[in-house]
């Protein structure tokens, strides 16, 4: 079996977790032949440490018209991920996005039309439902562990955004940055995975005086198609430590994962206790499913359309109106 052909676009963190931790666990499945980053030094010296010899490139539009390649891995900043996806569609190039899918809803409908019209595999770099913690979770709920949910508390606070090991140009900026894009969407689309769509946003939030810089604060309510409610509590200038988190509260008791991946469950009368997820199986990463899906196996992943609607809930946070705003008509393959 001939090995798979990709090129990885931009080296933030992202980008570079992957040519350094992901690829090497693939190296008899797929051959990197090309990389692209605006900063040639970066290019050198991530290539450097790596240990490998692709294709250089400082110019994306170059890289895709000049190298055959079976797979695109886009980690570049948001306002970029529509122009490289179409171009690597319009080549019939697969494509692997970072999240969030696009800069806007527009270029997201966009995308989704773009990928389905080329027949190409796509798919967002969402991790989060299949880690073994959220699996056990599920399990949980699966058992009725808790009883009936009564509702959710989204836990999005940090001491201060960006954390120290993000910074670059746009990650604090309005248009492009901001933890509900960064992390938030995370949580969006794990939560309409398991609970189903989220189709209502009621949102208060508040961004610094600098009309360039991302949200500080945020209070919301998400409530999802059976009326269960999340309400979600945002903020850069939490006093503790950060806190990424969902609790879900039962009749019988809570369920909650603390810190993306510390799984916890308590009773009505007794307090929360860890939850082992030692004996939880799961199919990550994300790119052992690509390459198997393109291998003609069978694999999970999150496509363009996963991408979209959880988007759809982003922008209306991002973007509140009056009240409740029901996003179902915007949602695909929603039914009102």
């Amino acid at each position: 079996m001939s090995k798979l052909k990709m090129a990885v676009i931009g080296l933030g963190h992202m980008g570079r977790h992957m040519i350094h931790r992901l690829l090497p666990q693939y190296a008899d499945k797929i051959e990197l032949v090309a990389i692209c980053d605006s900063d040639a030094s970066s290019l050198e010296r991530e290539v450097a440490e790596a240990g490998i010899r692709p294709r250089l490139y400082t110019d994306y539009r170059q890289l895709l018209d000049e190298v055959s390649m079976d797979l695109v891995y886009i980690a570049v900043p948001p306002s970029l991920h529509y122009d490289v996806a179409r171009i690597a569609f319009d080549k019939g190039i697969h494509v692997f996005c970072e999240k969030p899918l696009a800069n806007s809803l527009t270029e997201a409908r966009s995308l989704v039309e773009l990928a389905e019209k080329a027949n190409r595999l796509h798919a967002v770099h969402f991790s989060l439902p299949l880690d073994p913690a959220v699996l056990k979770l599920q399990g949980l709920l699966e058992e009725q562990a808790i009883g009936p949910i009564h509702r959710m508390d989204l836990f999005l606070e940090f001491p201060q955004w960006p954390r120290a090991w993000q910074q670059n140009p746009w990650i604090t900026s309005r248009q492009q940055g901001g933890y509900l894009l960064e992390v938030g969407i995370h949580w969006i689309q794990m939560i309409q995975q398991l609970f189903g769509p989220i189709t209502h946003v009621k949102s208060d939030i508040e961004f610094p005086p600098d009309s360039n810089q991302s949200e500080s604060r945020v209070q919301a309510v998400l409530r999802l198609h059976d009326e269960i409610e999340i309400h979600l509590s945002g903020t850069d200038q939490r006093e503790e430590e950060e806190r990424v988190s969902l609790v879900i509260h039962g009749a019988e008791g809570t369920l909650a994962l603390e810190n993306w991946r510390n799984l916890y469950q308590g009773g009505k009368d007794t307090g929360l206790q860890p939850v082992s997820v030692d004996d939880v199986v799961s199919p990550l990463p994300i790119l052992k499913q690509i390459v198997q899906i393109l291998n003609g196996e069978s694999g999970i992943i999150y496509d363009f359309h996963d991408g979209y609607n959880a988007q759809v809930v982003l922008e209306a946070l991002r973007k509140p109106g009056e009240g409740f705003t029901d996003v179902r008509p915007q949602l695909m393959g929603i039914k009102r």
